[in-house]
């Protein structure tokens, strides 16, 4: 099977699943406990203003229509009106999505830089106090909340540290980009200042995660034939340990990696609502609070959406890593 017809198939299997999801989440609507017009209404609003509302929203209609209706709309990208304020959902969660998807590759590229190097070491150094030091350091960073962590970083660093803000994102990273262009620096760090406790926040658990899974793949690999031919060749212990050895560690770096970065964009909800991160998280909690199911539904379509494309990239380096992966 060539790349080409790979990569085909692996995309035809995400659009059925993101079908799979568009429908779960539509059908599950309706299991809810609870009316979207007792939140868009005050109290007392009479029964004919709920019908009347009901049938601008179009839930009077039969549910075979509202689905076939839901579905053409999703083919034109329209994700419908927002039920708590009228505005397009697609709109609300363009907005949104940039400063998740900054923190998601933020808090992924903290556990890259500190996790390989630290997995690297631990495995060249086994049951020295390095090692001991970075399984330490994954058992605490795997067991830790991600929201105890947030509220202790904020207490212990934010308090002391004025220049590092905990209320919000005041601004992204395309303006502070586009103003570094322009030789003014003060938004770019604005924006990291931002950024910095929110991505060791959410990258944590991560780091640690891909700490402990580097160390055994390298262990794995390390007293393997090959590695003691490179070492017979007179090569040098730091090319043989990444050139080779990590290389082969990569592929199930690269799943957990794929996997994790979906869950970061999807999964930052409480780490977003600890620092008022304005991202598709802290969007999620405040639709669900006020049922607005219209916006619920789109943004868990945007984010399941986010992982089958995060996994196709990741089958795509796959390909590149090793290419029997195509062949098979």
């Amino acid at each position: 099977m060539g790349l080409g017809k790979f990569l085909l198939k692996r995309s035809l299997q995400g659009i059925l699943v993101i079908w799979g999801v568009v429908t779960v989440v539509f059908f599950l609507r309706f299991l809810t406990p609870g009316d979207p017009t007792a939140t868009l209404l005050p109290p007392d609003a009479g029964p004919e203003v709920r019908q009347r509302l009901r049938e601008n929203l179009g839930l009077d209609q039969p549910l075979y229509l509202q689905y076939f209706d839901y579905l053409t709309d999703l083919a034109m990208l329209d994700f419908g009106t927002s039920m708590s304020n009228g505005r397009p959902v697609s709109v609300r969660i363009l907005t949104r999505l940039p400063a998740t998807i900054e923190l998601a590759v933020a808090a992924t590229v903290v556990a890259i830089v500190i996790a390989i190097p630290l997995g690297v070491i631990s495995a060249r150094r086994r049951h020295e106090p390095s090692d001991y030091a970075a399984t330490t350091f994954s058992l605490v960073g795997i067991s830790t909340p991600n929201f105890w962590l947030g509220v202790m970083l904020i207490i212990v660093v934010a308090v002391n540290v004025d220049f590092i803000p905990t209320n919000g994102r005041p601004v992204g990273f395309g303006t502070a980009l586009g103003a570094l262009t322009d030789g003014s620096f003060s938004e770019l760090g604005q924006w990291a200042a931002a950024l910095f406790l929110p991505a060791i926040t959410l990258g944590t658990y991560f780091t640690a995660l891909i700490t402990r899974l580097t160390r055994s793949g390298m262990l794995e690999e390390i007293n393997k034939a090959y590695v003691k031919a490179c070492r017979a060749k007179g090569l040098p212990e730091t090319l043989t340990l990444y050139k080779h050895v990590l290389r082969n560690t990569l592929i199930p770096i690269v799943t957990v990696l794929g996997l994790q970065l979906g869950t970061l964009i999807g999964g930052a909800v409480i780490t977003e609502s600890v620092f008022a991160w304005p991202g598709l998280g802290r969007f999620l909690i405040l639709s669900i609070n006020n049922r607005d199911w219209t916006s619920i539904q789109g943004t868990i379509i945007v984010i399941g959406a986010g992982f089958v494309i995060i996994n196709i990239a990741v089958d795509a380096l796959y390909a590149y890593l090793d290419p029997r992966v195509v062949s098979e």
